[in-house]
């Protein structure tokens, strides 16, 4: 049996209402670590005791694989559609390739479970599973749901792809529950990506082109910077290098190497049997740098890996995540995570705890929603810390000075600052003090989604629906946001008289 924690056992439950409800589509929203295929896996065995046949449909061989180990694991009887692996496709539950579905064909199913599924808004073959089972209940799996397209519309299914998502958790809470580690930054100035073009991804975010990119980082020095830097923040600590291009990985690799640190590289390319035995490496500490460009993204768990290079520059915020979730995992090894951002994206998309957007994309352009400015954090005069921002003491160092002696040194790394932000645990406190509140004073569930509205600016998409106690800050908001509208009638009373 699984052992389930608190969130899972609700985002299950949340799960079920919301398929009751009429729902046929929806995402299940949780971050890397987490245990999406925990969830899966109760949401299996329930669909299984019932008398269900259910699919579990993944986008990659690796992650074929993996779920197998995993569903053995827990007991979970099960066959195989992936090529010429393909055995046992007659029982309950099949594990299944996206590839070998497109060519043959979906079997017989009652549930289709989509891991990964932030790749099907941008995959023909993916929609036409969709399309074709638009009458049977499709939960999506993902720790980054934003990809472009996720609900939009189609004729074929007279709805969106994706129609609701539910929130399991979000990784602050995560961090804070100790169910992951919480990240250090470090970062030099951005690499020079002028003239680098840019194009749209599988996930239909605007990326700068993978064919360009290596003209911009795969520069001796800057190459340099990354094992020099490594060497004083992170020597002989587990490490995932993210580069470029597969050429840009491998003179990583050379230039590790070359500095007596055992580094391998792996890619696409790379054969099965070499593959497992690289990992096996790097899993055992005879190997203490892995660089890779994407492989490593997804379906790869190895929570004693402490660092993270991330040598390729990107807009993506879904790439960016899916890299930056490789160290995060708990281990008995590390209290924190490290970064090395020899790229910049910190400073575009932020840090992994920054509140992420937890809305499905309909594919449509949002007014007033241009490029996030890129801003350089201010940095200590005195020990060239990355600080907050309108900070006059440093919290390092202890220097008092004005915004004007702020300074940038190139090629120094410097440890960035997280800014405070409101938070989908926030906010799922505020909703749920806002319904208590509600069923207190016999008010509606309009009522608390007006006093919602009025707080964050945006309806409580994705956040659960259970009351709660709610808190001596919310009642005095709520209680001030009644005496203004009070003070506003008796204005509005006083003129009309006048």
């Amino acid at each position: 049996m699984l052992n389930l924690r608190q969130y899972q056992e609700e985002a299950i439950i949340a799960l079920r209402m919301v398929l009751r409800g009429g729902i046929k589509r929806p995402v299940l929203f949780s971050p890397t670590g987490s245990g999406k295929t925990e969830m899966a896996m109760a949401l299996i065995h329930g669909a299984v005791s019932k008398g269900k046949r259910v699919v579990f449909l993944c986008n990659r061989i690796n992650l074929v694989n993996q779920a197998s180990k995993r569903f053995y694991r827990s007991g979970i009887n099960h066959g195989i559609i992936q090529g010429a692996n393909t055995r046992g496709e007659y029982k309950d539950v099949v594990i299944a390739s996206i590839q070998t579905i497109a060519k043959r064909a979906m079997p017989d199913t009652d549930l289709i479970i989509v891991d990964e599924c932030h790749g099907c808004a941008g995959s023909k073959s993916f929609r036409q599973v969709i399309f074709d089972n638009k009458d049977k209940p499709i939960i999506g799996l993902t720790a980054t749901p934003w990809a472009k397209g996720m609900a939009r519309l189609y004729p074929e299914l007279n709805g969106p792809l994706f129609e609701d998502m539910v929130i399991a958790t979000t990784i602050p809470q995560l961090i804070k529950d100790k169910f992951l580690v919480d990240v250090e930054i470090y970062a030099p100035e951005s690499p020079d990506m002028t003239g680098v073009k840019l194009s749209k991804n599988a996930f239909g975010e605007m990326d700068w082109s993978d064919s360009d990119i290596g003209k911009a980082v795969d520069k001796p020095a800057l190459i340099g910077g990354i094992v020099e830097h490594w060497l004083k923040l992170s020597k002989d600590l587990p490490t995932v290098c993210f580069a470029s291009n597969i050429n840009h990985s491998k003179h990583i690799v050379e230039q590790f190497r070359a500095a007596g640190v055992a580094a391998e590289h792996i890619d696409c390319y790379t054969k099965d049997t070499e593959r497992i035995e690289i990992l096996k490496r790097i899993e055992s500490g005879e190997t203490i740098v892995i660089s890779n460009v994407g492989i490593l993204t997804e379906g790869w768990d190895f929570p004693a890996c402490r660092t993270m290079i991330l040598a390729r520059p990107t807009k993506s915020l879904i790439r960016y995540i899916q890299m930056i979730g490789r160290v995060l995992r708990p281990h008995d090894s590390k209290e924190v995570a490290l970064v090395l951002d020899h790229s910049g994206t910190v400073q575009r998309l932020g840090f992994p705890t920054d509140d992420l957007p937890m809305e499905l994309d309909d594919g449509k352009a949002k007014e007033g929603k241009g490029e996030k400015k890129e801003v350089e954090p201010p940095v200590c005069s005195v020990c060239k810390f990355v600080k907050p921002r309108n900070t006059p003491v440093c919290p390092k160092c202890g220097a008092v000075h004005r915004p004007k002696e702020v300074e940038n040194l190139p090629g120094e790394l410097k440890k960035l600052e997280k800014k405070e932000k409101i938070t989908m645990e926030d906010k799922q406190i505020w909703w749920g003090s806002l319904l208590g509140l509600a069923s207190e004073k016999g008010k509606s569930r309009s009522w608390a989604l007006a006093q919602y509205k009025q707080k964050f600016g945006v309806w409580p998409r994705g956040l659960l629906e259970n009351e709660i106690q709610p808190t001596s800050e919310i009642r005095s908001w709520v209680k001030s946001r009644q005496i203004a509208w009070a003070n506003s009638q008796k204005s509005m009373t006083v003129r009309s008289v006048a």
